[in-house]
């Protein structure tokens, strides 16, 4: 997959970019065999929501905190695998 940049992201859109690192970031700490479900997870969500406008800002914000709030609970060691 090749990513284009035009000019600066903006705050939102680091703040999205910073979630998704922290989710892979999180997903190394998986178990070997369950670390593809939760890249498999991960991806998706944020697929699902890929066609958002950038100025839609609450939705895009609410689904910043719904993610943490995610990413909060899948970081949980007793989180060992997860269905996809």
């Amino acid at each position: 997959m090749v990513v284009k940049r035009v000019g600066r992201l903006t705050g939102l859109q680091r703040d999205v970019l910073s979630l998704y690192r922290s989710c892979l970031r999180a997903i190394r700490k998986k178990p070997p065999e369950s670390k593809r479900n939760f890249l498999i997870f991960a991806r998706r969500q944020f697929e699902q929501h890929i066609d958002i406008s950038k100025s839609d800002f609450t939705t895009i914000e609410y689904l910043l905190r719904k993610g943490h709030h995610q990413l909060e609970t899948y970081s949980n060691d007793g989180v060992r695998n997860i269905a996809v």
